[in-house]
């Protein structure tokens, strides 16, 4: 709060002030008071006005600055009336009223939707395990009968699959921290893992895969399948004539680099930056119109909740490398 702003605040006060000093030389000049007593009288209650405006205004900014460091340092802002600072001015304390009454509607609304969204999230979650059961039941069925017909149905029965696991891990992505643990986890076998999943839509889409992960790292095992799965979806996805797969790693002073590169159509430079947004499609997805820009943006977003860095590195028309960075302590480097 500035000096300039609380004198403009209180503009009235002054005016009034101005007015009966000018009220009060009259009544002293028609009864002949002595000048010399008048502007003595004048010049106190100047002091007097300049001084109650002074500790006015440094009771005001040291109030209103506590009440700003506490709105700084509070998770829940929207909390604030019952953090205020307690002050025996009655304005402040009806605005404290005021503000505790909208605290209270913003909660009880705060609390409805959250309790929306967690029946909303348990539908989804329930849907989805009742809908595993059919695609399940469809991969049988197209093993048992093998023909061009069944082998078609099995690769869109895929893509329904991924699907469906994209919309579980989204509705509980807010929640990871409830459903993950974190262990030691061989990469080898965790992308081997995925690549025999994948392997039918590999195969058909003329698409080899080589796999070198040696080196092993402490996540949870279940979250780093998936995000390894849209990867690798995304490379075929994106593929052209004679699309190779490399999934390899490499270690550093302190942690280990998952990379998954791909000799597909690669990402326009100027796109690299965003390709980790929500919904963002780029010129590839747009060219195909295959692409609901989901796929990266849950990536990011769990890689950020495991403590995994990811970014991307592309030469449009040659390669592209998306590397997983898995940070280690020294002590378990020892």
């Amino acid at each position: 709060m500035r000096l300039s702003d609380y004198i403009k605040d209180k503009i009235m006060t002054y005016l009034l002030h101005l007015l009966c000093m000018i009220l009060l030389t009259f009544f002293f000049y028609i009864t002949g008071y002595n000048k010399n007593a008048v502007s003595l009288i004048l010049f106190c209650w100047c002091l007097i006005l300049i001084l109650w405006t002074g500790v006015g205004y440094v009771r005001r900014k040291q109030y209103f600055t506590e009440a700003e460091h506490i709105l700084e340092q509070a998770d829940q802002r929207y909390l604030l009336g019952e953090l205020l600072p307690p002050s025996s001015r009655l304005e402040d304390c009806l605005y404290r009223e005021l503000i505790l009454k909208s605290n209270k509607s913003v909660i009880e609304r705060i609390r409805k939707i959250e309790d929306t969204q967690k029946e909303y999230r348990e539908y989804i979650e329930s849907w989805v395990h009742e809908i595993k059961a059919p695609i399940t039941g469809i991969q049988l069925m197209c093993e048992n009968h093998k023909d061009p017909v069944t082998r078609q149905i099995m690769l869109e029965n895929k893509k329904i699959e991924n699907d469906v696991d994209m919309v579980l891990y989204y509705a509980r992505m807010e929640n990871v921290y409830k459903d993950y643990m974190i262990e030691k986890t061989d990469l080898q076998s965790a992308t081997s893992e995925i690549l025999m999943k994948n392997k039918q839509y590999l195969i058909s889409s003329g698409i080899s895969a080589r796999v070198e992960c040696p080196d092993p790292v402490y996540t949870d095992k279940k979250w780093i399948l998936f995000i390894l799965n849209q990867l690798v979806l995304n490379s075929v996805k994106y593929k052209k004539e004679g699309t190779q797969i490399h999934i390899y790693t490499k270690t550093y002073d302190h942690g280990v680099q998952l990379i998954v590169e791909d000799t597909g159509v690669g990402i326009p430079q100027e796109e690299i930056p965003r390709i980790f947004e929500k919904g963002f499609t780029g010129t590839n997805g747009r060219m195909g119109g295959r692409s609901t820009g989901m796929g990266l943006y849950l990536c990011s977003r769990l890689c950020e909740k495991l403590g995994i860095e990811i970014r991307a590195e592309s030469e449009c028309g040659e390669e592209t490398r998306m590397i997983l960075t898995f940070p280690v302590s020294a002590y378990l480097l020892k």
